[in-house]
């Protein structure tokens, strides 16, 4: 796995939208938050454009991507927001596109197939929040944590005990990001979820079944067997339903038959509290009575 060089004061990052449109005030905000930690925000071409309900057309936003990675002045990209259309460029992206010159790419939800372009081409990537978070929370843990990241540290996070967690040890390459994207990816070439991995997962407007069907392709095709470890984020905007009160409920049975540590109720996921994650680096994970405790290292 690579790893991005650290960022300097005065290095230029990129701002780009490769899927859904976003209201160019919350790049404007983000690019005031960059400048304040010291780093040069550039807008690509296409960032604040319109095209139906993305930013631009595949081609444009495969353009601006596509730029990024290829000029040298450019040390991270930063992806305005999620929404839909990653998954229009994965055709036209080559693994060498990310290896020649390792850059940061930051952002989570439909950003997840990004990250999974760039791991499977052996490059790591920063799973965290973007524009919206950037602009109206410039100073919070979830920046602070991104900006130290980016300046070449790599976090130790320590949480609370959670009923729902089942205790023990792991270590493996940490991947994972919003559920939906990463069982849609199963048995292509960007598919992240091979290997012994430490997984985390998280999703939005999911009804319970629907991730539970997810999570049975993850159980038939072997990836829950292969897993060392489970990090369940934040599941948002759904109801409960007559077979289960709570997603937590449910992925609780659904990995009932592994013996993987398991930690609920994790700071990640389409909520203001999302703790950035490194894709692709090794981690090592311990689960306690006591509470959890998430170490990433190269």
């Amino acid at each position: 796995m690579q790893y991005p060089r650290p960022l300097q004061p005065g290095d230029k990052v990129v701002i780009l939208s490769p899927a859904s449109k976003i209201k160019p005030e919350l790049v404007d905000g983000a690019c005031t938050t960059l400048r304040n930690c010291g780093l040069i925000p550039i807008v690509s071409a296409h960032c604040k454009g319109e095209h139906g309900s993305y930013s631009g057309t595949v081609e444009e936003r495969l353009t601006d991507l596509t730029d990024a990675l290829a000029d040298p002045e450019v040390r991270a990209i930063i992806c305005s927001r999620g929404g839909y259309g990653v998954v229009h460029l994965l055709p036209h992206l080559t693994a060498e596109a990310f290896r020649r010159d390792p850059k940061w790419i930051v952002g989570f939800s439909d950003i997840s197939a990004l990250h999974a372009a760039s791991v499977t081409a052996g490059v790591a990537s920063i799973h965290a929040s973007m524009c919206k978070h950037l602009t109206n929370h410039p100073e919070d843990q979830c920046n602070t944590a991104l900006m130290n990241i980016l300046r070449g540290h790599m976090p130790e996070y320590r949480l609370p005990a959670h009923p729902y967690n089942r205790c023990g040890e792991a270590e493996g390459r940490l991947v994972g990001g919003n559920m939906a994207v990463l069982t849609g990816l199963v048995s292509t070439p960007f598919d992240l979820l091979t290997g012994d991995n430490i997984l985390f997962i998280e999703d939005i407007a999911e009804a319970i079944y629907k991730v539970e069907r997810m999570l049975y392709t993850l159980r038939l095709n072997g990836t829950l067997a292969r897993t060392k470890g489970l990090i369940v984020g934040r599941f948002t905007l759904y109801e409960p339903d007559r077979d289960h009160k709570s997603m937590e409920e449910m992925i609780t049975e659904m990995v009932a038959d592994y013996d993987f540590p398991v930690v609920f109720d994790f700071p990640l996921g389409h909520v203001d509290e999302n703790m950035p994650l490194i894709e692709g680096c090794h981690a090592r994970l311990s689960v306690t009575p006591e509470g959890v405790t998430l170490k990433m290292s190269r």
